[in-house]
């Protein structure tokens, strides 16, 4: 490999063996995270750092510690002076001492340091992420950029052919035919192209504007006339605790020593910690709680009176909630036993002036599911 790219200027780095997960001592954590030598592991990488030198002297050599990579008992000093020391982070606090260890290897050994990997989150963790390492100068990659799932950048469709391969090696369904499996993996190949992706516009906004910026933006631009819709899905852009508040925006299992948390529990559409569901290719909010609130930025053509309403479904009575209109508090809903099925329920009428808006929906006792939200200019 060093032979082929050795001269190649778009070849950044060689990385020489991604997350080491491996204990060579006894009695010590399986996957290598206590090891105090990691001796066969420097080795190794110090022997194909001397392969790649024989013939390539201009590229970076990467190195990575045991135990996913984070574990460098043993593994430093460095050997090379074109050298780059990468850990990986994941469901971790993103606070200054999670990253510590490493802050000091750069400053011992003068040698840089790079967030090889991490991602598998929430929009809340990956801006927090994100700016800690840029705050302390530290390059960062994600993975990945594109996967099957909502939580990343671009998001790869699951063909039904694939999703019946999945239902039979899960023992949910019947086993694919040769050549209705060979289709579906072709089809699920051309699902791989970006042009063929569903483009999270909200996780690369909390990976580039968020990480440094408290501002909120709207989710798509919205006009509001004489009767105008507003998906409840369609809240801000911007950090938990300024577009929304959520009970749980991340998930940080490994700093608690707790079970790993779902953030978005319907796992659909967007990335971060408000539920969202999805029920006859409607997304709606769901699993709402007590403290949890959506804000909204919308245009109104004119200023005035508009009556205010929410589709709200329940199965339970006693759920309650409030808006707040322009930062002013306008009043609060009751919401009964709708039997689970959506009814606009009335708030009554709201001022709104021309131009820009910001509405609040703040849910004050859960339980119950918000899909819609809908203004009528009234004629007074």
């Amino acid at each position: 490999m060093a032979q082929r790219y050795k001269d190649e200027p778009v070849i950044g780095a060689y990385d020489l063996i991604n997350e080491p997960n491996w204990s060579f001592e006894e009695g010590k954590n399986l996957n290598g995270i206590e090891d105090t030598e990691n001796k066969l592991i420097r080795d190794l990488q110090v022997r194909i750092t001397q392969a790649i030198r024989e013939v390539d002297n201009n590229h970076i050599v990467i190195i990575e510690g045991n135990g996913w990579g984070n574990n460098y008992n043993g593994i430093l000093p460095p050997w090379d002076d074109n050298m780059v020391l990468s850990f990986h982070k994941y469901w971790s606090y993103n606070d200054q001492a999670s990253i510590q260890q490493f802050l000091d290897f750069r400053e011992q050994y003068n040698i840089p340091i790079w967030l090889g990997e991490s991602g598998e989150n929430s929009n809340a963790w990956f801006a927090d992420a994100i700016g800690l390492m840029e705050d302390n100068n530290i390059g960062w990659c994600w993975w990945p950029l594109k996967k099957l799932g909502f939580n990343n950048p671009v998001e790869i469709k699951v063909n039904q052919g694939y999703q019946d391969i999945l239902n039979y090696w899960t023992g949910k369904g019947e086993k694919p035919s040769e050549e209705d499996a060979y289709k579906a993996f072709m089809q699920l190949a051309e699902n791989t192209k970006i042009e063929n992706g569903i483009i999270h516009y909200d996780v690369i906004d909390a990976m580039i504007r968020q990480p440094h910026s408290e501002e909120t933006i709207p989710f798509k631009d919205i006009t509001i006339a004489e009767n105008t819709e507003i998906s409840a899905a369609h809240y801000d852009l911007g950090n938990e605790g300024y577009a929304y508040k959520d009970s749980v925006s991340g998930n940080y299992w490994v700093s608690t020593g707790g079970e790993r948390e779902s953030w978005n529990n319907g796992r659909v559409f967007r990335n971060d910690g408000v539920d969202l569901f999805q029920e006859n290719n409607e997304v709606y909010v769901g699993d709402t709680e007590a403290g949890e609130w959506l804000q909204y930025s919308f245009k109104a053509s004119e200023a005035g009176s508009y009556n205010l309403s929410f589709r709200i479904a329940s199965s339970q009575d006693g759920g309650k909630a409030a808006a707040n209109v322009n930062g002013e508090v306008v009043g609060g809903l009751d919401i009964l036993n709708t039997v689970g099925e959506w009814k606009w329920l009335e708030f009554g009428n709201v001022v709104l002036k021309k131009g820009e808006n910001k509405l609040k929906f703040r849910i004050i006792n859960g339980g119950f599911n918000l899909q819609n939200i809908r203004f009528e200019k009234t004629k007074s």
